[in-house]
């Protein structure tokens, strides 16, 4: 199954044979058309711009999520256009998982999500930082 989403040229795909991943907020596969002008945006965490870090999950996962979406518009980008993300989550289980998507859909929408790899660490850079996440995205072309 391919999905078009209004992304220009970015099919994400949740191929049959493979569980659907739609409710964990990801898809399969992601393609992007040959000669795709990317951008690449480095992990952002839960902090706000004057450092602070709150010490709640999803306080953290919000604030990332709006620094990774501040980010994304500084390269010329749009939420829409995310191909790919990684995300760490210390201590991860499946109720910061459902937070996760929680959020993510709060901050995406409804369309279909990015292929995305969830990877439980036992810390991050800071003390205190319970999650952090980075994204490649499609640009349009110049």
């Amino acid at each position: 199954m391919s999905e078009h989403s209004g992304r220009e040229a970015l099919s994400l795909i949740n191929p049959p044979g493979l569980y659907d991943p739609t409710p964990n907020g990801y898809s399969h596969v992601a393609v992007l058309p040959p000669g795709a002008r990317m951008a690449f945006i480095a992990g952002q965490g839960g902090e706000t711009a004057n450092g602070q870090l709150s010490a709640d999950f999803r306080e953290q996962v919000r604030q990332a999520l709006s620094n990774l979406c501040l980010a994304i518009g500084a390269a010329g980008g749009t939420p829409a256009q995310i191909a790919k993300l990684g995300v760490l989550i210390v201590e991860h289980s499946e109720a910061r998982l459902h937070v996760f998507g929680e959020e993510l859909q709060r901050a995406l929408g409804s369309g279909p999500k990015p292929a995305c790899t969830l990877i439980p660490v036992p810390r991050l850079a800071l003390d205190g930082m319970l999650f952090e996440i980075e994204a490649v995205l499609l640009l349009d072309a110049k």
